[in-house]
């Protein structure tokens, strides 16, 4: 099981893809990749709306995100939404376990 969050930055100006470029371009959001219990950190940019980015941010469990919620970086992260002015709407889902259902697996292509 792992947990998904997915959080949509939403600013003005292209302030949100900002913000993402400066978190690649410091080695921020490299330092988070690499903090223990992290499956992945990345960010999309949804092609109908310019001005929101989609983090999608994988822990494998909650105390991994509660030693994100307590570690540094996160000063670091408020510092920069509130330098781009940005605005957050989460998500949060649970992996699911069982894998990927042989009737939906057709419409996969590999």
């Amino acid at each position: 099981m792992s947990i998904v969050i997915n959080l949509y930055y939403t600013g003005e100006t292209g302030n949100a893809r900002k913000f993402a470029e400066e978190m690649e371009r410091s080695g921020t959001a490299d330092l988070i990749r690499q903090e223990s219990g992290n499956e992945r950190y990345a960010y999309f940019f949804p092609m109908d709306d310019p001005e929101t980015v989609l983090l999608i941010d994988i822990w494998k469990d909650q105390a991994s995100i509660d030693m994100h919620h307590a570690s540094p970086m996160m000063k670091t992260i408020a510092q920069l939404r509130e330098k781009y002015d940005l605005h957050m709407r989460a998500e949060r889902y649970v992996t699911d376990t069982d894998g990927m259902p042989s009737a939906d697996s057709q419409f996969i292509r590999r």
